[in-house]
C-alpha cells in the first residue's frame, strides 16, 4: 500500500484555532459578546454597496483592489502602492510568515498574543517564540532580550487582544530601533480605530524599512462576515507579498463594502464614541462587582476573577442568561472572562447578569 503524504514540518504541531461561541443550546434570545464584533453591524453605506455589486457576482473581480487602496489611502493619509488587501487581516499574517519566515528561523510574540501569529509561523515551518509580558502588557525590553539571530518576524498587536492593554508611541519606537538587520516589526492594528487620535504605527510604517501594519475590517466596520484586511508597509515588502497573493482573493461584494464602510467616517466617528462610553460603564459596573479589569484601549474589557473555577462559574450562568462571553484559557488566562463592549442595553443586560450571578453566590 502506498503511504500517505507528510504534511510540511510545523503544520501537526499547530493547534486549531477555536472562534467565539455564538449559540447556546435550549437559549433563544442571545447576547454574543465573545468575538468583539461591531454591536451596531456594519453601516448602511456598506450594505448598499454590497447589494449593488451583488448583482455582478456573475464577474470575477479586479486583481489590483485599485478602488478599495485608494480609499484607504485617502482616509488616512497613505500612499496606495503602498497599501495590499488581503481576506482579513489573517491572510496577511499567513503572507508575511509565508515569505519571510521559514525552518530554522524564528517569530516573535508576546505571551498572551493573538493565536494567529503562531499558527501562521508553524504553517510556514518556522518557530513561533513566546516572550513573557508585565502585568499583562507588552515589556519592549524583554522582546528585545528574546530576539536572537533567527528571528524574523515580531508580532504586536496594539491594543492587544485579549487583555486591550495599549503600548505607547514611544515603546514602540525603541522596538524598532532595538531590532537587528533583517528582522520585520509587524504591528496588528486590528483595534487600532478605538484609540482616538492614534494612527496604528502607520507612520512609522512609512518612514522605516522594518516595520509592517496590518488592520481589519472586522471590528470597528462591521464587515466580519465578509473578511477583509489590508497592510501597509515598505515597498519592497508590498511587492514581495503581492507575488504570493492571489489574485482573486477579494470578492466584488467584499471590495464594494470595504470601499463604502472605509469612506464612512460619520459612522466610524459614532461607533468610536459609544463604544468609549460603554467600555467606560463597563469597567466601573465591573469594579463594582469586584471584578478588577485593566485600561482597556479596545472594543473589549478582560474582567479578572478569583480563580479559573469563578471565571468558569460566571461563565456558566451569563450563558444560562443568553450572554456569551469569551473565556481565553486557551490565551493562558484562564481566571478571566473577555467582554465584547455593546451598545448601551447590550452593557446594562451584561452587568445585570453578572450582578444576579454575584448576588446569587452570596
Amino acid at each position: 500500500m502506498t503511504a500517505a503524504p507528510k504534511p510540511q514540518p510545523g503544520i501537526m504541531d499547530i493547534e486549531l484555532y477555536v472562534g467565539g461561541t455564538s449559540k447556546v443550546d435550549g437559549v433563544d434570545d442571545i447576547l454574543k459578546l465573545s468575538s468583539n464584533e461591531n454591536p451596531h453591524g456594519a453601516p448602511e453605506s456598506a450594505r448598499a454597496a454590497a447589494a449593488h455589486a451583488a448583482q455582478a457576482m456573475h464577474l470575477y473581480p479586479s486583481t489590483d483592489h485599485a478602488g478599495l487602496r485608494a480609499a484607504i489611502a485617502e482616509v488616512h493619509g497613505l500612499d496606495p502602492d503602498r497599501v495590499i488587501c488581503g481576506v482579513g487581516s489573517d491572510e496577511i499574517i499567513h503572507m508575511l510568515c509565508q515569505a519571510y519566515a521559514g525552518p530554522g528561523d524564528e517569530v516573535l510574540h508576546t505571551e498572551y498574543a493573538f493565536l494567529m501569529y503562531a499558527i501562521s509561523a508553524r504553517g510556514a515551518g518556522a518557530t513561533p517564540v513566546q516572550v513573557a509580558e508585565t502585568a499583562r502588557t507588552v515589556d519592549v525590553d524583554k522582546l528585545l532580550a528574546g530576539v536572537t539571530n533567527a528571528t524574523r518576524l515580531v508580532f504586536i498587536a496594539n491594543p492587544a487582544n485579549p487583555t486591550g492593554t495599549f503600548m505607547g508611541g514611544q515603546d514602540v519606537v525603541r522596538l524598532a530601533d532595538g531590532l537587528p538587520d533583517g528582522c520585520l516589526l509587524v504591528l496588528d492594528g486590528a483595534y487600532a480605530e478605538y484609540v482616538p487620535d492614534f494612527d496604528g504605527g502607520l507612520g512609522l510604517a512609512t518612514t522605516r524599512d522594518n516595520v509592517f501594519v496590518t488592520r481589519t475590517f472586522s471590528k470597528m466596520y462591521g464587515l466580519g462576515g465578509l473578511r477583509i484586511g489590508w497592510g501597509y508597509g515598505p515597498q519592497a515588502i508590498i511587492d514581495v507579498l503581492n507575488r504570493i497573493r492571489g489574485p482573486f482573493n477579494l470578492s466584488n461584494v467584499a471590495l464594494a463594502a470595504a470601499e463604502a464602510a472605509m469612506r464612512d467616517r460619520d459612522f466610524a466617528a459614532h461607533c468610536l464614541a459609544d463604544n468609549t462610553e460603554q467600555r467606560a460603564r463597563l469597567r466601573a459596573g465591573l469594579a463594582d462587582l469586584g471584578l478588577p479589569s485593566d485600561a482597556s484601549e479596545a472594543n473589549f474589557v478582560l474582567a479578572r476573577f478569583a480563580d479559573e473555577d469563578e471565571a468558569r462559574d460566571a461563565d456558566t450562568f451569563l450563558k444560562s442568561q443568553g450572554v456569551i462571553v469569551r473565556h481565553p484559557a486557551n490565551y493562558g488566562l484562564p481566571h478571566c472572562l473577555r467582554m465584547t463592549v455593546g451598545d448601551g442595553a447590550g452593557t446594562t443586560r451584561l452587568l445585570d447578569a453578572l450582578t444576579a450571578w454575584r448576588a446569587r453566590g452570596t
